[in-house]
C-alpha cells in the first residue's frame, strides 16, 4: 500500500498549497495567451500500479479560460464503472484576479450515464459551470481506483489547438514484476524531461505555446507529443492478460475472449446451409452469409464490463437480432465458420485514420471487423453496417494498421489503401446552351471507391433530398432545376451511378449580342486553400481522387465562337490538372477535364506550392468562352 499513501499524501499535499499559489490570471506569460483561449497553468498526475489488479489515479489541473471558446478545456471530469470508483473530486473556481469564487464537492458535480443510446454501466462526473465573465480559472482534483491495469491513460502535454501550457507533470510507479514499459512520440519541437527513481518515472514539459489549427494539416492525434504506457501483465474485468508480444496478445484474445462464443443453435446452422446450398466458392459463400447477417441484425452498442471487450455469444445475437461490432462480426464469423469459410476477428481504430501501435504491445483500437483470407489477401467486412456492400472498406477503416486475432497467435497486417485512380468519378454530359443564356442538359456520372463511399447512401434518399444535394454541389449555377436524378447503386461492382437531368436560365451572361459562360459548369473546383502568413504544420492531403468529365455542349443557332480558352496542363507534386477546348463543328464545343489530387505528407513548406497549385485550377475551371451574335 506504500504507493497508494504516496498518490494520497500528493493530493492532500496539493489541495494545502493551492491556498498558497497565484491564480491571477494577469501573472500568465503573454507568449502562452497569444492564439491561446485557455492555459493549462498546472496539471499533475500521478499514476501506481501496486499489482496487477490495482491502479490508483491522482490528478491536480488548473485551468485559466480566456474565453468562451476556451471551456472545453477545463477538464473537470471523470468516469467510473463497476470496476472503477471515485474516491475524491472537488473542484474550485477563480475571478480573473485569482479570487475563490467557489468551491464544489461531489454533490456539485453532474453525474450521469454515458449511455447515450449505448447499453452501459459506465457513469460521468462532471463540472456544469457557466461563468459569469472572462478569464477564470478551475482547479480541479480528483481521485480514482481500478482494478483494470489494461489500458494506462496516455499523457500529452499538449492539449489541443488554441490551448497553452504552462507546465504539466506525470509520474508512474509500476511494480516492476509487471513489466512496466512506455513509448515516446512526437516530442521534436517539446523539450521533454524525464527522469527514474526505482520503479518511478517521472515526465514534464512546460511552456508550450498554443497552436492555431490549419487546414490540410495532420489530424491532432497523429503530431501531438504524448507517451503511452503498458504493463505486460495486466488485469482487465476479472480476466488477467498477457502482452508480451502481438502473436503472444492475439492468442490470449482469443482464448480469453473468443473461444467458446462461436456455437449456433443447430436449426441456424441448418439454415444457413441451406442458404448456402452447392456453392462451393468460398467467397460467393460470404456473400450470402453477409448478406443475410445484415438483413438479420443491426447495431446496438453494449460496454457492459468484460463485455466492452468480449463479443456477446453468437447464439445469443441469433436469438435477439441485435449486437455491437464485437457481438455482430463475432455473429458472421461463426456463420461462415459454419458453412466452411474461416475468417478472423479483427481490432481497429475507426472513424479517425489511426495506426494500432505496431511497436506497442498493449490493449488498443475502438471498433471490430471482420477479415477472410483469400487468394493471399484480406477481404474486408464491416459487419455493424445494414447497407454497406460486400468486402468495400470505407474510409472509416481504410488503410491502417489492425489486429488478426487468430487461434493461434495475433497478426498486425494493414487494410485496404485505395490509390487516388481508384477513388474516381466519371462524368459525362450532353448540354444546350439557348439564345436566351439557358444551360439545358443532362449528365451521367459514376463513383468509384472512396468516392463511391461518398455517395452509396444517395441511393435511398428521397427526391427534396436530393435535391438539395445537388443545388450544394452545383452551387455555381443559379435558378438549378433538376426534371430528374435517378441514382443506381450497383452492389456487386461498387459503383455508385448519377442519371441527372437539369435546366438553368440566365447561365450565360448575354450582353452587347454576346454569350458568356463557364464550359465546366458541373465540376468547378472553387476550393483555394486558406493563406497563412506563417504556417506551422506539415500540408497532409488525406484523400486522393481522380476526376474525369466530358462534357459536349451545343452552341445556340446564330451565334459564333469569339473567344475559347486555350488548353491547359498543370503537372505538380500534389497531381495533375488537363482542360482541353475543341470546336468540334461551328455549332458543338467538347470540354474534357481530368484531375488527379495525391494523398500525402508534405513539409510545412510546401503547404504554399500547393496553394498555388489549387488557385490555378480553381482559375480555369471558371474560364470562360464568349460567343457573338452573327
Amino acid at each position: 500500500m506504500i504507493l497508494r499513501i504516496a498518490v494520497l499524501l500528493f493530493a492532500l499535499f496539493g489541495l494545502q498549497a493551492s491556498a498558497q499559489e497565484n491564480y491571477n490570471s494577469a501573472t500568465i506569460p503573454k507568449e502562452l495567451t497569444e492564439n491561446a483561449n485557455a492555459v493549462v497553468r498546472y496539471e499533475r498526475i500521478d499514476i501506481s500500479l501496486p499489482s496487477r489488479r490495482l491502479m490508483n489515479y491522482a490528478i491536480k489541473r488548473v485551468v485559466t479560460v480566456l474565453n468562451e471558446h476556451g471551456n472545453g478545456y477545463v477538464g473537470a471530469e471523470t468516469s467510473y464503472d463497476k470496476s472503477t470508483s471515485v474516491n475524491s473530486i472537488e473542484a474550485i473556481i477563480y475571478d480573473k484576479n485569482g479570487v475563490q469564487l467557489k468551491k464544489l464537492k461531489r454533490k456539485d458535480f453532474k453525474d450521469q450515464s454515458l449511455s447515450g443510446g449505448d447499453v452501459t454501466d459506465n457513469r460521468a462526473l462532471f463540472l456544469d459551470y457557466t461563468p459569469v465573465s472572462y478569464p477564470y480559472t478551475v482547479m480541479f482534483t480528483c481521485e480514482t481506483t481500478t482494478d483494470n491495469t489494461a489500458f494506462i491513460p496516455q499523457w500529452s502535454p499538449v492539449e489541443g489547438a488554441f490551448c497553452s501550457t504552462e507546465k504539466e507533470e506525470m509520474s508512474i510507479t509500476a511494480e516492476p514484476s509487471l513489466g512496466f514499459k512506455f513509448k515516446e512520440y512526437n516530442f521534436g519541437e517539446v523539450s521533454l524531461q524525464k527522469s527514474q527513481s526505482g520503479a518511478t518515472y517521472n515526465f514534464s514539459a512546460q511552456n508550450i505555446p498554443a497552436y492555431r489549427s490549419e487546414d490540410y494539416s495532420p489530424a491532432f492525434i497523429a503530431i501531438r507529443p504524448y507517451i503511452i504506457f503498458g504493463v505486460e501483465k495486466f488485469h482487465l474485468e476479472g480476466v488477467d492478460g498477457e502482452a508480451k508480444s502481438w502473436e503472444a496478445f492475439g492468442a490470449w484474445m482469443y482464448s480469453n475472449l473468443l473461444q467458446g462464443t462461436d456455437e449456433l443453435p443447430a436449426e441456424t446452422v441448418a439454415k444457413v446451409k441451406a442458404l448456402v446450398g452447392k456453392e462451393t466458392d468460398p467467397l460467393k459463400k460470404a456473400k450470402i452469409i453477409y448478406k443475410y447477417v445484415q438483413g438479420k441484425t443491426r447495431y446496438v452498442s453494449i460496454q457492459l464490463g468484460i463485455g466492452g471487450w468480449k463479443p456477446m455469444p453468437a447464439k445469443d445475437v441469433d436469438r435477439l437480432g441485435y449486437g455491437d461490432c464485437k457481438a455482430l462480426s463475432n455473429y458472421t464469423r461463426a456463420l461462415l465458420k459454419a458453412v466452411d469459410v474461416p475468417s478472423y476477428y479483427t481490432v481497429i481504430y475507426a472513424q479517425n485514420k489511426r495506426d494500432i501501435n505496431p511497436d506497442f504491445v498493449s490493449m488498443q483500437g475502438n471498433h471490430i471487423i471482420l477479415a477472410i483470407p483469400h487468394n493471399n489477401e484480406l477481404v474486408w467486412l464491416e459487419c455493424t453496417n445494414q447497407s454497406i456492400p460486400f468486402g468495400f472498406q470505407g474510409d472509416f477503416t481504410d488503410d491502417r494498421l489492425a489486429l488478426l486475432v487468430k487461434p493461434e497467435k495475433g497478426e498486425i497486417v494493414r487494410t485496404h489503401v485505395y490509390d487516388a485512380q481508384g477513388n474516381a468519378q466519371v462524368c459525362t454530359a450532353t448540354c444546350t446552351i439557348t439564345p436566351e443564356g439557358v444551360l439545358k442538359g443532362s449528365l451521367k456520372r459514376v463513383s468509384s471507391g472512396l468516392q463511391y463511399d461518398d455517395k452509396y447512401s444517395w441511393a435511398s434518399a428521397g427526391k427534396d433530398d436530393l435535391d438539395k444535394k445537388y443545388k450544394n454541389i452545383f452551387s455555381n449555377i443559379n435558378n438549378l432545376k433538376f426534371s430528374k436524378t435517378e441514382l443506381t447503386n450497383s452492389y456487386d461492382e461498387k459503383l455508385l451511378t448519377e442519371d441527372i437531368a437539369f435546366e438553368a436560365p440566365g447561365y450565360a451572361t448575354t450582353t452587347g449580342g454576346r454569350l458568356m459562360f463557364a464550359v465546366n459548369a458541373l465540376n468547378q473546383s472553387s476550393t483555394v486553400p486558406q493563406r497563412y502568413r506563417s504556417r506551422k504544420l506539415p500540408l497532409n492531403i488525406a484523400t486522393g481522387f481522380y476526376d474525369e468529365d466530358v462534357v459536349t455542349i451545343a452552341l445556340p443557332a446564330g451565334f459564333a465562337m469569339e473567344a475559347m480558352p486555350p488548353n491547359i496542363t498543370i503537372t505538380d507534386t500534389y497531381g495533375e490538372y488537363k482542360a482541353e477546348y475543341s470546336l468540334v463543328n461551328p455549332a458543338e464545343i467538347r470540354f474534357k477535364r481530368t484531375l488527379l489530387i495525391k494523398s500525402g505528407r508534405y513539409p510545412k513548406e510546401d503547404y504554399d506550392k500547393y496553394r498555388e497549385f489549387r488557385e490555378k485550377i480553381a482559375r480555369n475551371d471558371n474560364a470562360k468562352v464568349v460567343l457573338v451574335k452573327q
